[in-house]
């Protein structure tokens, strides 16, 4: 049984590091998303019916052994969100901290509507790569990132990560409506992670969406968006008693 984990925004696979760090398992393979730490192919325009596309393709030949337990973050967190609503048959379990992208009432927080805005995304990214890592680092300091690894993670942004983000997110303004009609009654085992302090995400709107899709809720109190960077320990534990559970 392999592990597949599956990043977010801004960031690369390096954000599992910690939390493979302390997986009671060996199983595990992390996805470097095209533009976040790889290349995209020619012709990859980074919408985000591609990513899900692009990660069905990497699934298909994973899970040529058996179907995978899949965990995603942010943005992967919502791609486990459409994976999981149109090919359930590739995984043996699910966990997602983005669940409430599934409900069809969900709305973008600030950064998002920035990026979503021409022009003013453009100038976002621009300033941006214009100041140091450790000025980059800051703001992620404050949402509960250790300081070494907010360095460490504001290193990973350039040019081509930020068009990346720009072209995701433009793609999907009304991501809500579009994927969330899909995404209940899922036929395998499920869970959705709440950090308490993610201000991102929406609990509320993550909860009517684990309903809908039938899944357990495991709530991260005092936890926040990065729970894997800042308590990793904690985030496995919550992973090994899901998986625990499964025959």
């Amino acid at each position: 049984m392999t592990l597949v984990l599956v990043h977010g925004v801004p960031e690369t696979s390096a954000v599992w590091e910690p939390l493979r760090a302390e997986l009671d398992r060996a199983d595990v393979i992390a996805l470097d998303l095209p533009g976040f730490g790889r290349a995209r192919p020619p012709g990859f325009g980074a919408t985000k019916e591609e990513y899900v596309a692009w990660i069905v393709g990497e699934l298909e030949t994973i899970a040529a052994d058996g179907p995978v337990d899949l965990v995603g973050h942010d943005w992967g967190g919502g791609f486990v969100v459409r994976v999981v609503s149109l090919r359930p048959d590739l995984v043996r379990s699910w966990v997602t901290d983005a669940a409430a992208v599934g409900n069809p009432d969900f709305e973008w927080h600030e950064f998002a509507k920035i990026w979503q805005t021409p022009g003013d995304g453009e100038q976002f990214f621009e300033q941006q790569l214009s100041v140091t890592v450790e000025e980059r680092a800051a703001p992620l300091e404050m949402f509960g990132v250790p300081h070494d690894r907010a360095v460490a993670m504001a290193g990973w942004a350039d040019a081509a990560m930020a068009e990346s983000i720009l072209s995701l997110y433009r793609s999907a303004v009304d991501v809500g409506r579009q994927w969330g009609p899909a995404f209940r009654d899922i036929p395998k085992p499920g869970l959705v992670l709440i950090p308490s302090e993610d201000p991102f995400l929406s609990a509320e709107g993550a909860r009517a969406a684990a309903v809908a899709a039938g899944a357990p809720v495991t709530e991260l109190d005092g936890i926040g968006h990065w729970w894997m960077l800042q308590d990793p320990g904690r985030g496995a534990r919550a992973l090994e008693a899901f998986w625990s559970t499964l025959s």
